[in-house]
């Protein structure tokens, strides 16, 4: 992570955007189960990402964006063919997919392992 002048950031910049990562994977955890958590968590990795750039958290961010908005996409999807019965196996699948993608984040965060994006 560098500052404007190029100069590399403080060690408790990179703590700190460390911490906030966590924190969104939390979010985004909890999401599963109250939904309105990915909401913050979605605006934190977009306010932030800046803080996140030339480091191994950019990763992090991006897979957690992603996460949001493919999660998003197949819920959308998934609630609007629950009538026709397979909207049931993509929310389903769906909330599997969220669930590996949250736990592989953090996993990879807490062996200090960028995120393959």
């Amino acid at each position: 992570m560098n500052t404007p002048t190029g100069m590399p950031a403080p060690p408790d910049a990179l703590a700190s955007v460390k911490q906030l990562t966590l924190v969104t994977y939390l979010l985004y955890a909890a999401s599963v189960f109250v939904g309105v958590t990915a909401i913050v968590a979605i605006i934190i990795n977009y306010v932030k990402r800046d803080d996140a750039r030339g480091t191994l958290y950019e990763s992090h961010f991006t897979w957690q964006i992603r996460t949001f908005w493919w999660g998003l996409l197949w819920s959308v999807i998934g609630g609007l063919t629950v009538f026709l019965i397979v909207g049931f196996a993509i929310l389903a699948a769906n909330w599997l997919w969220l669930i590996y993608r949250i736990v592989k984040g953090f996993l990879n965060w807490n062996d200090g392992k960028p995120m393959p994006i």
